[in-house]
């Protein structure tokens, strides 16, 4: 590491320790902590994107991943922090641990018309019923020496400044334990869609198959004592008065103490029925070994609420740009937190207009008022290059709650 990549790196942690370790990070944690126990009574705010692509700040200048990857969470965390949201800033920099296994032992090729760039087509591989048999039974296992690496050559550089925490976590979470993201991914959405009529019993054999896998993975971690107080998920901050706070090298935690998240996003076009049949119930024997959990990320739930209700441990439910706000609220209640999504492109994207905005913010969260909601800004793609626009948005949500 160059004298120049190091001393820039230090100056970035001492400015992120300075803001993680303030007073007020307390205040928000306890906002969240309540919020999340059905006990809060104000909307909390989290911004999730911003266009951090566009901002100047978010150049990087480190040659090394490794490096670079630490650099970049710095500066986002910088930016991010004067938005004036209630996230809370952690007092840590996360390594992930290097797995041996990830994936499901075939190759997924994305087919970008750009290199890189926007939307993509996805060449599944699962093109024909037997390909199934090609699938790996996914394992965890953590490759040691080169994690413990990467760690100490992280800590060398930052260590004496801010926490390098390590999450030993298991690869198939998220994205790659929702089984619907990567059923979308192996088979492709159109055709798993027809699946469920014309081989529906095929189709059940390869959800079996997905969600043992992840359920294998997750109980090797649990039973090595890899999961940890930093592998929360839930799409917000992941405080409850239920469960330990998160923290870093925590490890040998069970999973019944951590927040789980799931999202069922290609399924948007299937019926509460075929959802239930076909995803939810093999979700279900994941979620249930974790503390608490949310669901939903992008796909419209109007219609699957009642449906949800099956999860023992639900505690949030997104109610994204897609779904009628009123109808979810009305059946959400304050049985459950309201994660409500407006739309990033009526918010910030395509431009900014602030009646707008108070518009459509006072409509749908005047729908909400006998719920827990808390807003969400999210897969914000673009805000026409404008390093104020999240800021402003930020002060517009603040004046509408505080008159709703």
């Amino acid at each position: 590491m160059s004298e120049s990549d190091r001393s820039m790196l230090r100056r970035l942690a001492e400015q992120y320790a300075e803001i993680s370790n303030d007073a007020e990070q307390d205040r928000r944690r306890e906002l969240w902590r309540r919020h999340n126990s059905l006990k809060g009574s104000q909307p909390l705010i989290y911004v999730r994107a911003f266009a951090w692509k566009e901002m100047p700040q978010s150049e990087c200048v480190c040659e090394d991943p490794s490096f670079r990857r630490i650099e970049n969470f710095l500066r986002q965390q910088l930016f991010w922090y004067d938005m004036g949201d209630d996230s809370i800033f952690e007092p840590w920099v996360t390594v992930p641990a290097v797995h041996r296994c990830t994936g499901w032992g075939v190759p997924v090729t994305r087919l970008f018309s750009d290199p890189g760039q926007g939307s993509f087509k996805v060449d599944y591989p699962i093109k024909e019923l037997d390909d199934i048999e090609q699938l790996r039974v996914p394992h965890h296992e953590i490759d040691e020496e080169e994690t413990a690496e990467i760690v100490q050559r992280i800590s060398e550089a930052v260590g004496d400044i801010i926490t390098v925490n390590v999450d030993r976590g298991p690869s198939y979470r998220m994205w790659s334990a929702d089984l619907s993201t990567d059923l979308g991914y192996l088979r492709g959405i159109e055709h798993f869609m027809m699946d469920m009529t014309d081989h529906p019993e095929w189709l059940h054999r390869f959800m079996n198959f997905l969600s043992s896998g992840v359920r294998k993975a997750h109980e090797e971690a649990e039973g090595l004592g890899d999961w940890g107080l930093s592998a929360h998920q839930n799409q917000a901050m992941a405080y409850s008065e239920e469960l330990q706070d998160p923290a870093p090298n925590v490890d040998n935690t069970p999973r019944c103490e951590l927040w789980a998240f799931m999202a069922a996003q290609e399924f948007a076009g299937v019926s509460p029925e075929m959802h239930d049949e076909f995803l939810l119930q093999y979700q279900l024997p994941i979620l249930k070994e974790f503390g608490l959990v949310a669901y939903g990320c992008c796909e419209d739930l109007t219609h699957k609420i009642d449906m949800l209700r099956q999860i023992p441990n639900l505690r949030r439910i997104t109610v994204s740009p897609f779904a009628d706000v009123a109808k979810c609220a009305e059946q959400i209640g304050r049985e459950y937190v309201l994660s409500y999504r407006p739309s990033p492109a009526d918010m910030v994207s395509y431009d900014f207009n602030p009646e707008r905005i108070r518009k459509i913010l006072k409509q749908d969260l005047g729908a909400c008022t006998k719920s827990h909601v808390d807003i969400t800004l999210k897969d914000v793609e673009t805000v026409q290059n404008d390093p104020h626009r999240i800021r402003n948005w930020v002060k517009i949500v603040r004046e509408v709650t505080d008159t709703a």
